[in-house]
C-alpha cells in the first residue's frame, strides 16, 4: 500500500553512494547530480533507505522512533547481519513456547504489554501497511468483560444448535456450519459453561490475568496474515519475558460471527479481530520440548 511521501534527504550528509535508491522498493529516489533525492510521489514508509544510508542523511517521518523504546528492557539498535544469530537458540525459543493454560493470580504490568505490542510491530506486512490494531487488557476484570461477551455468544449458539430441524434444514442449504459445531463442539462448549457457572473454571481464557487482541483496519492486503505474523512475535517475545500465551481461538471465532462483541471492549465495527491472546505468568513448567508431528513436505523440480 502506498503512501504520501515522508522521506528527507540532509544534502550536506549525502555522500552519493546510491545505496538507498538501490534498495528502495517503490521508486521513491532516484540519484540527482550525483546526490540522493526525492523524487517519486509514493512510498511504502518501510524505511529501508534511512536503515542502509551509511551517512544518517535520510529520515523517514512517517516511522515514529518511541516503538523502538522499551521500558522492561534496553533494546540493541544495531542491524543484526544476516547469519550472525544463534539458530540453536532461536529454535530453542521456538520450539520451548507452549500454549499455557495454567496462570498465577498475579498482575502483568501494563507496560509490559505495551512492550509486547512494540514488539508485535517489528513483524513484516504484506505492502509495509502496518494497519494492524492491538487493543490491550491489562486486568482479569477487562479479560473477564470479552469473555462474559463470548460466553452469551456460545449460549445462543449451542440454544441453535440444539435444534435438529435447525441444523439439517441449513445443511440441506448448503450451511453445514452449524451441524458440524454441534457435533465438534457443542458437548464441551456446554460442558465448560457450566463448570464455570458451578466452579467459577475458565475454560476459556484459562485464568488468564491479562490478554492482547490483535485485529486489523480495513484495507490491508492480507490482513490476517498480517495479524498472525505480529501475533507469533509476540508468542516469543512473551515467553522470552517469563510470560506464558496461549490463542484463544474460541473468541476470534466468536467475534468473528456477532461483531457487536468486539465493540464491548472499545473495537469499532470496521476493524476485524483475527487473534486474542491470553497472557499471565505460568504456573506450569516442562522438562522437555513436545516436538511436532510429521507434516507434508513436497520438493518440486522443473
Amino acid at each position: 500500500m502506498f503512501e504520501n511521501v515522508t522521506t528527507t534527504i540532509d544534502e550536506e550528509l549525502c555522500t552519493g553512494c546510491g545505496l538507498c535508491v538501490q534498495i528502495c522498493p517503490s521508486k521513491t529516489l532516484s540519484m540527482q547530480d550525483g546526490k540522493a533525492a526525492v523524487t517519486g510521489k509514493s512510498s511504502l514508509n518501510c524505511g529501508h533507505c534511512m536503515a542502509i544510508c551509511p551517512a544518517g542523511a535520510i529520515t523517514v517521518g512517517a516511522i515514529d522512533d518511541s516503538m523502538s523504546r522499551f521500558v522492561h528492557f534496553q533494546a540493541d539498535r544495531n542491524w543484526l547481519p544476516y547469519g550472525e544469530f544463534d539458530t540453536v537458540q532461536i529454535v530453542r525459543l521456538m520450539a520451548s513456547r507452549r500454549s499455557c493454560r495454567n496462570f498465577l493470580d498475579r498482575p502483568v504490568a501494563q507496560s509490559m504489554l505495551e512492550d509486547l505490542v512494540k514488539i508485535g510491530c517489528t513483524a513484516p506486512s504484506a505492502t509495509n501497511c502496518q494497519l494492524w490494531t492491538f487493543t490491550v487488557l491489562p486486568t482479569r476484570e477487562a479479560v473477564m468483560v470479552l469473555g462474559k461477551a463470548v460466553r452469551d455468544f456460545y449460549v445462543k449458539l449451542n440454544s441453535m444448535a440444539e435444534k435438529f430441524w435447525l441444523r439439517m434444514f441449513m445443511k440441506l442449504i448448503g450451511k453445514p456450519e452449524l451441524d458440524r459445531y454441534y457435533q465438534e463442539y457443542y458437548e464441551l462448549v456446554k460442558e465448560g459453561m457450566a463448570e464455570f457457572d458451578r466452579t467459577g473454571i475458565d475454560r476459556l481464557f484459562h485464568g488468564a490475568p491479562s490478554a492482547i487482541v490483535v485485529g486489523s483496519k480495513s484495507g490491508a492486503s492480507l490482513p490476517k496474515e498480517d495479524a498472525m505474523l505480529a501475533s507469533q512475535n509476540i508468542l516469543l517475545a512473551a515467553h522470552s519475558m517469563g510470560l506464558g500465551s496461549c490463542l484463544i481461538g474460541m473468541a476470534v471465532e466468536a467475534t468473528k460471527n456477532e461483531r457487536t462483541i468486539q465493540r464491548v471492549i472499545g473495537i469499532p465495527g470496521e476493524e476485524t479481530v483475527y487473534a486474542v491472546i491470553a497472557l499471565g505468568y505460568p504456573n506450569e513448567y516442562y522438562q522437555l520440548q513436545a516436538g511436532r508431528k510429521k507434516p507434508v513436505i513436497r520438493v518440486f523440480e522443473t
